[in-house]
């Protein structure tokens, strides 16, 4: 796709409203055609004047073109940023509308964040009506969505009412898995070799443990919740399962944590004796993850574990007496039809789980999926968007309700992820995550730290500074082990970065 800017617009937030309408695409403004792939060109700007923003937008399939002006007032108590978007947004959405005839389900919403928009039309107390009608009249969602993006944010400041500043959370991540799925992009590691130097990871990451700890406490923090994930932490031995539930127990009484949780995603990992290790240590929450109760999709995805397989790990998990069980399902599989999926739905409610996630199957550029079949992407969603609806009108009739949600790039039919939840059962670890109210430390390789700071109101414009971590664990290993002749190497390092972030003298 060639795309062309004119003014001091956000470019990747124009890229991202393309891709609304061309899943997939890629841009450059000195791209050639391409035999078998339509050309496109897109021209957008944007003008000042008399109180208002107008953004004009062309975009030109092949011998197609469509333009559209969008004109937006100026508004005191929303910033000029905004209604610059909203202009483009709504310029592209009328050209592509036109062009495709598609409407996108999320309108010109295009962020990770759907709710975190919601949040701020309920924070000038127009309420969920007015906030819902906003949200169709003013950026195009559809009156599910909005009603999805609404209900999510009311659960999200539920929960923010009883979060504190003084609050943090801690990941650790586990990079190792038995296999590989098709669909994945993760930094995770499969084979005999690289499994291998667990042993190594682990000693390395405990002693991050050690320092992240240590920091935790000089900064006057308190720890909330522990989340565990990777990759697919069950990938560890029993013995290695302890040995990390054991450091981490030596530093928090983990029966004072609000969550504790494990990701025993994949069911041919989970064995009696590593959950038993779980729960002996104050794991609270669990996920079992078939993704699809269908033998042959699983095959297809690259899952090394059957239906069947599922099951008896759920009844595990219910044996060893976890608060909360989560399960995971992807809508859009490769193969996978409405029938199939709405059937794997209802059965997964039968087993009456206390968290519910829906995703719905998003290409990433690294997935084995997207190299092997590069016609996977949809801008309809075809069966994907009546399973996503079936799922989340089932799982309200059930008694489940929205908690948490986030929209991914090149997701097909531009749908969403959505966490559903018995009440009092959310997962609070995901919604600190994704809707940034407090710190979250994070360990291990391809870990990001990310800390929160306000200095107004608690929930409202944050400043955010974010640590990252190698993304392999090799390369994990080999920064654990540098350092100057001094002592000084990345751990001190970051000491100091976030010391400096809370204005506290190390």
């Amino acid at each position: 796709m060639i795309l062309r800017i004119s003014g001091d617009i956000n470019k990747y937030y124009v890229q991202t409203l393309c891709m609304v309408f061309f899943p997939g695409a890629t841009f450059g403004e000195n791209e050639l055609p391409c035999e078998g792939v339509p050309e496109v060109n897109v021209e957008v700007c944007r003008d000042e004047a008399a109180g208002l923003v107008t953004a004009f937008a062309s975009i030109k399939l092949n011998d197609k073109l469509c333009e559209s002006t969008e004109s937006v007032s100026l508004a005191e108590e929303i910033t000029f940023a905004t209604h610059e978007a909203i202009a483009v947004g709504k310029a592209i959405f009328a050209a592509g509308k036109e062009l495709l005839g598609h409407t996108p389900p999320w309108g010109i919403l295009t962020g990770v964040r759907p709710a975190k928009v919601a949040n701020s039309i309920l924070r000038l107390g127009k309420g969920k009506i007015m906030a819902k009608k906003a949200l169709r009249d003013e950026y195009f969602l559809n009156p599910q969505k909005a009603a999805l993006a609404v209900s999510v944010a009311s659960a999200e400041m539920k929960i923010l009412k009883k979060t504190h500043r003084d609050t943090c959370s801690l990941y650790i991540s586990i990079p190792f898995c038995p296999s590989r799925c098709a669909y994945c992009s993760f930094v995770s590691y499969t084979t005999k070799r690289l499994l291998s130097m667990v042993d190594d990871y682990l000693d390395a990451m405990l002693i991050d443990l050690e320092d992240t700890f240590d920091t935790i406490k000089r900064l006057g923090m308190r720890l909330t919740t522990v989340y565990i994930g990777g990759g697919t932490p069950t990938t560890l031995s029993a013995h290695q399962l302890r040995r990390l539930l054991s450091k981490i127990s030596e530093h928090v009484d983990t029966n004072s944590l609000l969550e504790f949780t494990l990701e025993a995603g994949r069911p041919d990992t989970i064995t009696r004796e590593k959950l038993e290790v779980a729960k002996e240590y104050g794991v609270s929450r669990v996920s079992v993850n078939p993704q699809t109760l269908n033998d042959d999709i699983l095959r297809e995805i690259g899952r090394r574990h059957t239906v069947d397989d599922f099951f008896k790990a759920y009844a595990l998990a219910k044996e060893v007496g976890f608060r909360d069980i989560n399960v995971d399902l992807i809508a859009g599989l490769p193969g996978d039809d409405f029938q199939n999926f709405s059937e794997t739905v209802d059965r997964i409610i039968e087993l009456a789980p206390t968290n519910i996630t829906v995703h719905t199957f998003c290409v990433k550029k690294a997935s084995d999926a997207l190299r092997n079949n590069s016609s996977v992407y949809s801008l309809s969603g075809g069966d994907a968007a009546k399973s996503v609806s079936y799922s989340q009108l089932k799982t309200k009739f059930a008694g489940y309700k929205p908690y948490y949600m986030y929209r991914q790039k090149n997701t097909v039919g531009n749908l969403e992820n959505v966490g559903f939840s018995i009440e009092g059962h959310e997962g609070l670890y995901n919604v600190y995550m994704m809707e940034e109210f407090q710190t979250i430390f994070a360990v291990g390789a391809g870990a990001v730290t990310k800390l929160v700071k306000f200095e107004g109101e608690f929930g409202v414009d944050p400043k955010i500074m974010r640590l990252f971590r190698p993304k392999y664990p090799y390369e994990y290993l080999r920064e654990a082990e540098e350092s100057d002749e001094n002592g000084y190497g990345r751990r001190e390092k970051n000491k100091e970065q976030i010391f400096e972030f809370f204005g506290i003298e190390k």
